[in-house]
Formats: structure tokens, sequence, C-alpha cells
């Protein structure tokens, strides 16, 4: 029997990349990099030597970029195959989310489903469809950016939860139905980050007296401090290399030993 060929079925640690893989000026695809994580993911994966494409309701300083808002399902639609028919995408990143706090017994149905539109239903289409096309090529990396709330909740926060919840189970399917064409699907799984999305009514939360006497002070936040964007970042770079040629249908957790903790 031959040896499978470089990049394609199986491919073990010494097979080479496609000729546009990682690393080689290889395409990236980057949502939500207006900002926060996803900006850091970007800059990162450019000085990592990839082509960046962001996606993001806003533009993208710095970097090509399309504006899309992903809460729109009929323009997610045939998003993947849009820009992987422009060029072909080595690596998927998956991060532009949204939280809005509701208890559930307030739950505003509405809020609920963009809540899902955007964290849930969007990236597991988009990731679906990358994957395909990936498969096709021999070679892809996909990460998706979930959250501690995949696994842990607090009140208000259900939308968000199911969301991330969603995200991560889905996150290992793709990885199983694709791992054989040597695209490897993983999430990277963040608790406190200094990003936008700690102000809370104009307020940064992670400034509070809450946060530092309930998290730091206590050291139930192990680090007793938040990660920084470029933090995740690095988790990502790694995952979508070409040195990640095994690891797939994982979440990385990146939150200072925060859900390590009894």
């Amino acid at each position: 029997m031959s040896a499978p060929a470089a990049g394609g079925p199986n491919a073990g640690p010494n097979a080479e990349p496609n000729a546009a893989g990682p690393n080689a000026g290889g395409r990236a695809v980057v949502t939500g990099a207006a900002s926060g994580i996803g900006a850091a993911i970007a800059r990162r994966l450019t000085a990592d030597g990839m082509d960046v494409l962001g996606i993001d309701h806003r533009a993208c300083p710095g970097i090509d970029h399309r504006v899309v808002d992903l809460g729109d399902l009929d323009r997610v639609t045939g998003l993947a195959a849009e820009l992987d028919d422009e060029r072909p995408t080595d690596v998927f990143v998956s991060c532009a989310g949204m939280f809005e706090g509701q208890a559930s017994a307030d739950l505003d149905f509405a809020t609920y489903d963009r809540t899902l539109r955007v964290n849930l239903h969007a990236p597991v289409y988009l990731m679906g469809r990358f994957a395909a096309r990936m498969a096709g090529r021999g070679y892809g990396r996909i990460v998706a950016i979930t959250s501690i709330h995949a696994r842990m909740s607090e009140p208000t926060a259900l939308a968000y939860d199911v969301g991330k919840g969603g995200l991560d189970a889905a996150v290992r399917t793709v990885a199983i139905e694709n791992a054989d064409r040597n695209v490897l699907v993983n999430a990277v799984s963040p608790g406190f980050v200094r990003t936008g999305m700690s102000i809370v009514d104009g307020e940064d939360e992670l400034e509070s007296a809450w946060f530092k006497d309930h998290y730091l002070a206590t050291g139930r936040l192990p680090t007793r401090r938040a990660a920084e964007p470029d933090e995740v970042a690095s988790a990502v770079s790694y995952l979508v290399s070409g040195g990640n040629t095994y690891v797939t249908g994982a979440s990385l957790t990146v939150d200072g030993g925060l859900s390590a903790r009894f």
C-alpha cells in the first residue's frame, strides 16, 4: 500500500501542509477581529506569517476585512464558499460573540434568539462549511473561541451559557467528522479576559471591588489576575499551526486555573 499523500488523509507529524499552509503565507479567516480577543488573534496570526481576513460587524483596523453581521443568517449562508472561492482558507477562527444578561424568568426571546444566532448558529455553520472545503484539499485548522461558560454557569447568563456549551459540543462533532482528512478542529475556552466585554453598565468588572474581593483576594482565581487577549491568541496560534498534527476535538482552557479550583 502506498503512503498517503503529504497533507492528505491521516497525515502524520512529518506530513507537509499544502503550499499555502499555516506560517507560510496561508489564508486565515478570523471572525470578531475588530477588537478584543479576535483582534489579538488576527495580530498574532499575521505575525506568524499568515494572510488574515477579518470578519466583523465593524471595520477591522490594520487588516483586510469584510463587514458582516453574523446575526444575519441569510448573509452567513454562502459566506464560507464565497471567501474560500476567492482564496483557499487554511485556518478558520470563530471568535465573534455577544453577551446580554437576562435571568431565565425574564427571558426575552428576541435577545435570546439573536445571542444564539451570533454565538452558536453562525459559528457552527461556518465551521462545517470551511471544514468541508479544507477536507477536500486534505489540510485545515479550525478553532472556536468558546468560554468556561460552556461548562460553568452563573445567573443571568442563560443565552450565553447555552450558546457556548453548544459550540463546544459542535467542535467535537466537526472534529471527528474531518480528522481523517487532516482537518483539526478545537476550542479555546477563556475565563476572565481584559476586553470590552468586561465593561458592564460603563464600569470594568475586572476593576470592581466585587471582582477583587471575590476572585483575587481569596485566590479563587489562582493567578490573581485576568488574562490579556494576547495570551488567548498564543493558545490559538499553536492549535492552528503546522506544529499541531494530532490535537483535535479538544477544548483548551485558558482561565488562570479558575475552573480547576474546587
